[in-house]
C-alpha cells in the first residue's frame, strides 16, 4: 500500500524504532524526527507532495499540521494516530513499537465507504422556555443572534418589558417532540391574558379593582372576581378573555433552550437542536454559544442500516424480540406493526439497538461492520508480524474514552501513572455499543487475548445493562471451551488512575492456536449471524475442551424450542410466525422441523401457538445436527372419509370435532368436519333426501 508515514520521538521522550516499524509495515526504515512539528517541519511540508495519504504518528500537533496541509493546497488526505499518550509515555514505552506499528498500518487503511446523510435545516427559530426569571435574560442576550420566541411557565412576579423584542406565551404542561429544524411544542395556556396580544399598556393593571393583575401581565386567579373590568379595559386589543384561559397552545421551532431546574425531555440522548442545562450557569452559557451556531443546513451519518425481512420484532400482531425499542436511549426506534421503525434524525449513532438485535436486521453503518472487521484484523496482525504477544483490544470512544485514555497516557509521560500497557490497542469506536459479541468473539478467533469494552460513566444506563448481558453470553461460550473467562470484560472508569488500575489487573486469555482468517461482514449490510457462525465454529474447532453444547443465560441469541408433542395439533402457526426460518414444516408428511442453528430465541413461535406447546431453551449447540432439521413433532395424516385425501392429521381433526360439535353449522353435520374442503363444499351443495308421498304413513 503506497503512503507516506511520519513518526517523531517527541523530543526524545519515547523511544520510536524507525527500523521495526518500517519493517513490520513493509514500509522500508522509517526516518524517526525528534521535532517533527518544529525543527524538522520541513520533512513533513516535503511530505505533503503528491496525492497519497499521508500517516503522522502525532496528535498533539494536528492542528498545526493540518494548517500547512491547508497552505499548502495539498490534495492528499492526512490520517493522524496517537502514539506517544497510547503507550510511547508508559511504563512499557520500550515494547511499544508492535502496537505502534499496528496503529500506523490501521491508518493505512482506505476510507470507509460514504454513507447516506441525514439532513437538518435551521432557521434559528428557537423557543427558550421555562421561569421567566431565567428566560427573559438570555433572550435579551440571544435576540440578536437568533429568532427568539419565550414560553413562560412561571412568570414569578416578573417585569416583563414594554416593547415587543420577541413573541411571549405563558403556559404549562409543555410538550416538546422533534429535532433540529422541526420541534412541535405544545402547551396549555391557564390565564386569560395572551402575552403575545398583550401591548403592556397597563390599562388592565390600572381597571383591576382587586389588583390581580401586575407587570408580569397575568391575572392572578385567586384573587380575580372575574368582574370584567379589565376585559373591557383592554378592549378592541383583545389580549385578555376569562373564555380562553385553559387552551392548547402549539408552534413550531428549529431550537429548543430548555431552562426549568427539570429538563422537559428526560432522554439519556435528546434530539439534536434540544439544549437543557438544568440549573447551571455555566452549561447554559456554553449551550447558548452552541444555539448561536445551529443556523443553515446540516448533516450527520444514517448510522444504520434495516433489513425489515430478517426482523423479529412482531408477526401477525404478537410482539417477540423488543429488544431494540427497550435499549435506545434517545426513542428513536419504536414498535411499527409487526416491523419497528428507526427515526433516523433522531438517531445518535451509539448502535447498541445493532449490538442487541439477534438477528442482524438492523445493522451499524458508519463504519459498517466489514470496514470495523478489517481495522480489528489489520490490527491483530501486524501487531504479531512486528513481534508483540498476547494482544488485547481496547474498545473505547472517540470522545470521552479516547479522552480518558490519554490522561492515562499523560499522566504516564509525568511519571504519574503506569500508563497503558504495550499490549493493549486503543480502538476508537463512535459508540462503544455500537459493536458486540459477534465482533468480539471474532476479535478472539483472530487471536485478540482480551477484548475490553471502557466504560467511562457517560453511557445510557440501559448501554451498560446491554453490554454487561453481551458480554456474559461471551465469556460463558469462552469459558466452556476452555479459553477462561477473562477474554471479554467491561471496565467501567471515570478517571485515568481508575483505567490505570483496571487495564493492570487484566490477565491474558488463551487464543486459538491457528487465528481465523474469515472476514467479519463480508456483506454490504453485515450479516451478524454469519459473522457469529465463522466465528463460534473457529473457536470450538482449536477449543481447549471442546464442547457438544453449552449451557447460555437468558436472552441469549442461541437456543433450541422444545414441543409438548401431546398438545400439539401440528397447526404451523409457529412456523408462520419464525423470523428466521428456525421452524418448517414438511410439504410431503405432517411434521414440524426445527433448524437450531436459526434460531435467535426471540419467543414468537411460543407466543403464536394456540396450545402453549413450545417452549425455549437458551444454549449453543456445536454438534454438526445443529445445521439439520430435526422433527420435533408429527403425525399420521388424516384422510378424507369421503375422498380419502390427506388434509390434516388426526390429533387437529379430533380437537376440531371437539370444539365444534355444539356449533349449530355443525351439530346435524359433523361428518363435514371429517371431510376435506373440497368434498365439504360437495356435501353442502347436495340437496338434502327428498321423502316421497309413497312413503308417508297412514
Amino acid at each position: 500500500m503506497n503512503s507516506r508515514i511520519k513518526v517523531c520521538n517527541c523530543n526524545r521522550t519515547m523511544p520510536v524504532d524507525g527500523a521495526a516499524l518500517g519493517a513490520a509495515l513493509d514500509a522500508g526504515t522509517l526516518p524517526v524526527a525528534t521535532q517533527l512539528c518544529r525543527r524538522e517541519v520541513g520533512g513533513y511540508l516535503d511530505s505533503l507532495d503528491g496525492s497519497e495519504k499521508i500517516v503522522v504518528g502525532c496528535t498533539q500537533e494536528q492542528p498545526l499540521f493540518a494548517e500547512l496541509a491547508e497552505q499548502k493546497g495539498t490534495v492528499a488526505p492526512l490520517r493522524f494516530v496517537n502514539l506517544r499518550e497510547s503507550g510511547g509515555w508508559g511504563q512499557e514505552g520500550a515494547q511499544a513499537t508492535p502496537k505502534m506499528a499496528a496503529l500506523l498500518a490501521m491508518a493505512r487503511l482506505p476510507d470507509p465507504e460514504p454513507v447516506p446523510e441525514v439532513e437538518y435545516h435551521s432557521e434559528g427559530r428557537v423557543l427558550i422556555t421555562g421561569p421567566a426569571a431565567r428566560v427573559l435574560p438570555w433572550a435579551r442576550r440571544l435576540q440578536g443572534q437568533l429568532e427568539v420566541s419565550v414560553l413562560l411557565t412561571d412568570t414569578g412576579g416578573a417585569v416583563l418589558a414594554g416593547g415587543q423584542d420577541w413573541p411571549t406565551f405563558a403556559g404549562s404542561d409543555v410538550v416538546v417532540k422533534g429535532w433540529l429544524g422541526r420541534f412541535d411544542v405544545t402547551w396549555r395556556q391557564a390565564n386569560p391574558i395572551d402575552l403575545d396580544l398583550c401591548t403592556r399598556c397597563n390599562a388592565c393593571v390600572k381597571a383591576c379593582p382587586e389588583g390581580a393583575i401586575g407587570l408580569d401581565y397575568q391575572v392572578n386567579l385567586d384573587a380575580c372576581s372575574a368582574h370584567g373590568d379589565c376585559v373591557k379595559a383592554c378592549g378592541a386589543v383583545g389580549a385578555i378573555d376569562f373564555n380562553r384561559a385553559d387552551t392548547a397552545r402549539s408552534g413550531q421551532f428549529d431550537l429548543v433552550f430548555d431552562l426549568h431546574e427539570q429538563p422537559l425531555l428526560t432522554l439519556h440522548q435528546p434530539p439534536q437542536g434540544y439544549f437543557a442545562p438544568g440549573a447551571s450557569d455555566v452549561k447554559a452559557a456554553e449551550q447558548a454559544m452552541q444555539l448561536a451556531t445551529l443556523t443553515g443546513t446540516f448533516g450527520k451519518p444514517k448510522f444504520f442500516q434495516y433489513k425489515d425481512s430478517i426482523c423479529a420484532h412482531g408477526r401477525n400482531k404478537k410482539i417477540g424480540c423488543n429488544a431494540c425499542v427497550e435499549v435506545c436511549s434517545a426513542a428513536a426506534v419504536s414498535h411499527d406493526g409487526d416491523k419497528i421503525r428507526v427515526n433516523p434524525n433522531l438517531c445518535v449513532g451509539c448502535g447498541a439497538c445493532t449490538t442487541v438485535c439477534p438477528t442482524g436486521a438492523l445493522s451499524y453503518a458508519y463504519p459498517r461492520v466489514a470496514d470495523q472487521g478489517a481495522r480489528i484484523r489489520t490490527l491483530l496482525a501486524t501487531y504479531a508480524k512486528a513481534g508483540g504477544k498476547r494482544p488485547a483490544l481496547l474498545l473505547h470512544s472517540q470522545e470521552e474514552g479516547a479522552a480518558l485514555v490519554e490522561a492515562l497516557g499523560r499522566a504516564a509521560g509525568a511519571g504519574q501513572l503506569r500508563g497503558v500497557p504495550a499490549r493493549v490497542l486503543p480502538l476508537p469506536l463512535h459508540h462503544v455499543a455500537s459493536v458486540g459479541i459477534d465482533v468480539w468473539l471474532a476479535a478472539v478467533a483472530y487471536g485478540a487475548a482480551n477484548v475490553l469494552i471502557l466504560a467511562t460513566g457517560a453511557e445510557a444506563p440501559q448501554y451498560v445493562t446491554a453490554l454487561t448481558q453481551q458480554v456474559e453470553i461471551a465469556r460463558t461460550i469462552l469459558a466452556s471451551l476452555g479459553y477462561g473467562a477473562g477474554h471479554v470484560q467491561l471496565l467501567q472508569a471515570g478517571d485515568a488512575a481508575a483505567l490505570d488500575v483496571a487495564l493492570r489487573r487484566i490477565e491474558a486469555g488463551q487464543v486459538p492456536a491457528v487465528p481465523a482468517t474469515f472476514a467479519i461482514g463480508g456483506g454490504k449490510g453485515g450479516d451478524k449471524r454469519t459473522t457469529l457462525d465463522f466465528a463460534i465454529d473457529h473457536l470450538a474447532r482449536h477449543a481447549p475442551t471442546p464442547q457438544r453444547e453449552i449451557a447460555l443465560p437468558a436472552g441469549s441469541p442461541f437456543g433450541a424450542v422444545s414441543v409438548k408433542t401431546d398438545a400439539c395439533t401440528l397447526c404451523m402457526a409457529c412456523v408462520g410466525a419464525c423470523p428466521s426460518s428456525a421452524l418448517a414444516d414438511n410439504p410431503n408428511a405432517p411434521q414440524l422441523r426445527f433448524t437450531e442453528s436459526n434460531c435467535v430465541q426471540c419467543g414468537l413461535c411460543a407466543k403464536t401457538c394456540p396450545e402453549n406447546a413450545i417452549e425455549l431453551t437458551p444454549r449453543l449447540l456445536l454438534a454438526p445436527d445443529a445445521k439439520q432439521p430435526r422433527v420435533l413433532n408429527e403425525a399420521k395424516p388424516y384422510h378424507c372419509i369421503r375422498c380419502e385425501k390427506p388434509f390434516g392429521t388426526l390429533q387437529m381433526v379430533e380437537n376440531m370435532v371437539a370444539k365444534l360439535s355444539s356449533h349449530g353449522a355443525f351439530a346435524a353435520n359433523l361428518d363435514r368436519l371429517r371431510m376435506c374442503s373440497d368434498c365439504r363444499v360437495v356435501d353442502m351443495m347436495q340437496p338434502a333426501k327428498e321423502v316421497s308421498i309413497f312413503e308417508v304413513k297412514r
